[in-house]
């Protein structure tokens, strides 16, 4: 799919409000990175086990077809990527998306499509992609006026036009850092888009120690030195990675909580989250940092895949 010297950022498109928020989020990536932009659209009868007529077959794929060419047209739109081109493909969204990610920069979707789940389900793309793209996937949620991002970035208001803001940068970048290969490898994409958006890094950890919060501690353990070695390591972390990148401000923000909930309340109000996946455990789709981050944050998730 790939033309030489032509990367592209994928981007999942089903005219639902999420798709429609992806969509600006990822022309705004393709600005800033000189991407092209494909976008694509699956489909597939819901009832594969029951006969059906070619021309009911072929009227489905005549709306899907639509679908896609309405995404080409809201990209030539808003202007500013040197090329856009649609991906149609009858098979699950989640499979043709993964496909296509082993030859995208970056993958953007929306975190609810026209099946209209009020929560993230493990069966939806947006959480089946980010559990096994090999390429950094980006989650956007639908706006709501009551969203904490309401001043959020360029693009991602429906009562904007991204070509307003072409060239618009800034914001702060929230990063989840626990010294672990997955984190490293999330810090790297939250500089890089720092620098591509002109804005800032924060790092954050969150040292929990259950014994101390239920209000007695172990013998023979001491709490605060353990804590302080651990703020310690983190903030050397953060600092020799801050010195490897872009050159752009990176703070660092360390807090006795559980990480899920750290997170979570650092990403109120931040332009995007960046959480690294983990090599998963057996039986387990995503770790508790990241399914808190799918199903909590208001503001668009960044997930970065484990380093080969």
């Amino acid at each position: 799919m790939r033309e030489p010297g032509m990367g592209f950022v994928l981007v999942g498109y089903d005219e639902s409000p999420g798709s429609e928020q992806a969509l600006r989020w990822a022309v705004e990536e393709a600005r800033l990175r000189g991407l092209a932009v494909v976008v694509c659209h699956a489909w597939n009868w819901p009832y594969p086990l029951r006969a059906v007529s070619r021309a009911l077959l072929a009227e489905v794929e005549r709306v899907a077809a639509g679908v896609v060419e309405d995404g080409v047209r809201r990209v030539r739109a808003l202007g500013g990527v040197p090329d856009v081109r649609p991906l149609l493909v009858k098979r699950p969204a989640s499979a043709v998306l993964l496909e296509a990610a082993a030859e995208a920069e970056l993958v953007v979707l929306g975190s609810r499509g026209v099946g209209g789940f009020e929560d993230l389900r493990v069966g939806s793309a947006a959480v089946q992609v980010p559990a096994h793209s090999p390429t950094p996937v980006i989650v956007v949620r639908p706006y709501d006026h009551d969203d904490d991002h309401a001043d959020g970035p360029p693009g991602t208001r429906p009562d904007e036009d991204a070509r307003s803001h072409e060239g618009a940068g800034g914001g702060r970048i929230v990063v989840g850092v626990d010294g672990s290969p997955a984190s490293l490898a999330a810090f790297g994409f939250a500089v890089r888009e720092a620098a591509l958006r002109d804005g800032v890094v924060e790092a954050v950890c969150g040292w929990w120690d259950p014994c101390a919060w239920q209000g007695h501690e172990e013998p023979f353990v001491d709490n605060a030195r353990m804590r302080a070695e651990a703020e310690s390591g983190f903030r050397d972390v953060v600092r020799r990675l801050a010195g490897c990148g872009p050159d752009v401000p990176v703070t660092a923000t360390f807090e006795a909580e559980r990480p899920p909930r750290m997170v979570v309340e650092s990403a109120k109000g931040a332009t995007l989250l960046v959480v690294g996946r983990s090599h998963r455990q057996a039986g387990v789709l995503v770790g508790p940092v990241l399914q808190a981050a799918l199903a909590e944050v208001r503001c668009p998730v960044a997930v970065t895949p484990p380093p080969s």
